[in-house]
């Protein structure tokens, strides 16, 4: 397996094909010397006007690919993008790195957008991002038509396709865009989709002949962690400490509950905030807007959040419950450390959330008549999800492999399986006789906590009135903490040990397979998380070698202001990769800024002797 260093360095020398004209734009603007691998054929189907499809992994520099051949080839190429915040922030870095861009978007008034309409005719941008509704007007059209566009970048592209986990009806409509501008080139941009969805993508936008550039799924640099879902409360606050004064997401199923952590996380002195599609839109942006300025350093959110986040310096998003599906647990966890550094991904799990899933994609498809093929297929996303959740392997080669790519190595390093962060629990066949002896004796007609309750002794009413505390297996258990019972609960049913009926009053059934346990036929292995000291990983630690952690505080610091000075994220100056090189090398000229990556030539002009001057001062 690739070292730290291999996996992040090693594509410098994927450029070694690229063009003179290529490298230099790459230098002018971003201050790069080489291409990652696959940017180089992306690039040269861009230049070439060949229809394609690039799947690459989020972080992996798909947006380079259609930034690079209109700079190249100067000309005015249009960028589909579905979220306003996300055209906002890829405007924001491009023209900090002096390249010309503009997006058309709901947020403008008349007199913004005629601007950037003179100015296209003039031909001063090589970019114009358009969301997929304004490119479809006869008004965006028609402009597009007297610019003679030669080639459209579908980013998202998934998006496209109802076999995919972000499915969108207006995307649909580009298909129009290959019958309107039968001579332009377009090229899909995704970071995760299956075999099937790439197939549809292909087929939707009726692509020609396509170049299908398919890049590895695995993110080396992401530390895969699944925990049990005891107190999820709890839980996330410890995995946050870990990350004190970084920028983090945690991702929940509903509104309520994001505002429920958001809630506790203040409490415990966080700087934190929810984010939900509920909430009215001018809440929304300032909650953006202050994680951007790194005002606060989490957010906590449904999944309304994301897409429209382009931060690269993301170095935790945990999830308090399930993804409904692999592709959305990829696209989730890819906004951590998307500069390359590692960055930690905890998912607390819980066989509830398949259950809640289920309920909620049933109720949903029955109010808007979803095809069945569709629930169906949703369904079967959730039940892959869940198998990533509940199978203990290296987690970089299950993803991998459900994306069909064959995971190079033996260990990885960076998951809870190949740290042996995971263990069994002792006499686990013991207590899941216990659980299920307890199932059997309420007669299989409760649901998981009135079960809990028998097993630890409650003294509650209900179990007074219904004569439950005379039974034997009453208080059998009460030394086991409550929640790890009901953990104890979910992994018998995630293991087919114990069904659990669905419905508004859900109980506990036994099926054959609790029976051969209990007559002692069977073994049952659960599983906990081993009690263990937080250190940094091997890979954490290489990232940090020979880095001045205390310089690199005061270059994130003069970032900030910066930023500030300059209305944009902090994350669009410098990434954190780039600081930490700055920390490592210390210059101490300007002219020695060429030489790091992501200085192109209007960052040193703008602001490189003051980046100098800090390094300076700290020596």
């Amino acid at each position: 397996m690739k070292s730290f260093e291999e996996a992040m360095v090693g594509a410098g020398a994927a450029g070694g094909g690229a063009s003179e004209e290529v490298l230099a734009v790459l230098r002018r603007f971003w201050g790069f010397e080489g291409l990652r691998p696959l940017q180089l054929e992306a690039i040269q189907a861009g230049l070439e006007q060949r229809d394609s499809l690039v799947v690459m992994p989020t972080g992996g520099g798909k947006s380079l690919c259609y930034q690079v051949p209109p700079a190249v080839a100067g000309r005015t190429d249009v960028v589909v993008s579905p979220l306003i915040a996300l055209m906002k922030d890829q405007v924001d870095a491009l023209r900090l790195s002096g390249y010309p861009a503009a997006a058309i978007h709901s947020g403008m008034d008349q007199m913004e957008v005629r601007d950037v309409e003179r100015d296209l005719a003039s031909g001063r941008h090589h970019l114009i991002f358009v969301a997929p509704e304004r490119l479809l007007t006869p008004r965006f059209l028609d402009l597009v038509a007297r610019l003679k566009v030669s080639s459209f970048a579908i980013d998202e592209a998934h998006c496209i396709s109802q076999w995919g986990h972000d499915f969108r009806p207006e995307y649909r409509r580009l298909a129009e865009l290959k019958t309107r501008f039968p001579n332009a080139s377009i090229h899909a941009y995704t970071a995760t989709a299956t075999e099937r969805v790439r197939g549809d993508i292909v087929e939707q936008l009726g692509l020609n002949d396509p170049a299908v550039l398919v890049g590895s799924f695995d993110r080396p640099n992401l530390l895969y962690r699944v925990r049990p879902k005891l107190d999820v409360n709890a839980q996330i606050a410890e995995t946050i400490r870990r990350h004190k004064g970084e920028a983090s997401i945690v991702y929940s199923i509903s509104r309520k509950d994001t505002e429920q952590i958001a809630r506790y996380l203040v409490s415990e002195g966080v700087r934190a905030a929810a984010y939900h599609a509920g909430m009215e839109a001018d809440e929304r942006r300032r909650t953006q807007d202050r994680f951007a300025a790194e005002e606060i350093d989490v957010v906590v959110a449904t999944v309304a959040f994301g897409m429209g986040i382009d931060r690269s310096d993301i170095r935790c998003v945990i999830h308090a419950a399930l993804p409904k599906s692999i592709e959305s647990y990829q696209q989730e966890t890819g906004r951590a450390g998307r500069d390359g550094l590692p960055a930690e991904c905890v998912l607390f799990y819980s066989a509830a959330d398949v259950i809640r899933w289920r309920n909620l994609m049933e109720r949903s498809a029955e109010e808007s008549a979803t095809p069945a093929e569709v629930l169906e297929s949703g369904k079967q996303l959730l039940e892959e999800m869940r198998r990533f959740a509940t199978v203990v392997r290296c987690r970089h080669a299950g993803l991998s492999a459900y994306f069909g790519e064959t995971y190079q190595g033996t260990s990885c390093g960076a998951c809870d399986f190949c740290l042996a962060e995971v263990e069994g629990v002792a006499d686990s066949t013991v207590l899941a006789q216990k659980v299920l002896s307890c199932v059997a004796r309420v007669e299989q007609r409760f649901g998981v906590e009135h079960v809990v309750d028998v097993l630890s002794g409650a003294s509650s009413e209900r179990v007074r009135r219904l004569g439950h505390e005379k039974l034997s297996t009453y208080g059998i258990l009460k030394d086991v903490p409550r929640k790890t019972l009901t953990n104890i609960v979910y992994q018998l049913v995630d293991a087919g040990l114990l069904e659990r009926t669905s419905g508004d009053r859900p109980t506990l059934r036994l099926n054959a397979s609790s029976w051969e346990v209990m007559r002692g036929g069977r073994a049952v292995t659960l599983l906990q998380a081993k009690e263990s000291k937080s250190k940094r990983t091997r890979i954490e630690e290489a990232s940090w070698r020979d880095v001045d952690e205390a310089l690199f505080e005061s270059l994130r610091k003069l970032r900030r202001e910066i930023a500030a000075e300059r209305g944009v994220p902090a994350y669009v100056i410098l990434h954190d990769a780039t600081l930490r090189e700055l920390a490592s090398i210390k210059p101490t000229i300007v002219e020695a800024l060429r030489h790091i990556r992501g200085f192109g030539e209007r960052k040193i002009t703008d602001f490189g002797a003051r980046v100098v001057e800090c390094i300076k001062t700290h020596q």
